[in-house]
């Protein structure tokens, strides 16, 4: 989660499942046995700020609400010395295209080397 906080410079909540074994149908096998307060899933719940800063949690004791006051000019801050929208941007080299004309839904590969190979089309 820290990872994704840097890498986008963005708060990030991670919300993560706890899970008891009382919490899933009891004809459901599992490795774990049948003991309801069994844990099957921990959680691991947090939030992190835009440069990593663990602000809650992970909180891996059981079902929580959690809560953090968050500082929104810290996104700004983090853009300063990494902005992957901004001027690290490079215009100059790559571009964005979005083809907009429909599509078929499958296409079998013989049918794309063919057109290859009779020039009717690329890729």
């Amino acid at each position: 989660m820290q990872h994704i906080a840097i890498e986008g410079r963005c708060f990030v909540l991670a919300c993560n499942q706890f899970l008891r074994r009382g919490d899933v149908a009891s004809d459901l096998p599992n490795q774990f046995g049948d003991d309801p307060d069994i844990v099957l899933q921990r959680g691991g719940s947090c939030i992190i700020d835009p440069f990593g800063k663990i602000l809650v949690g992970p909180h891996f004791e059981g079902e929580a609400v959690l809560t953090a006051r968050i500082e929104l000019d810290a996104i700004a801050r983090g853009k300063f010395d990494f902005d992957v929208t901004g001027h690290y941007a490079r215009p100059d080299v790559f571009q964005l295209i979005v083809d907009d004309r429909p599509k078929i839904p499958v296409t079998n590969i013989s049918s794309i080397s063919q057109n290859i190979f009779e020039n009717k089309g690329a890729l």
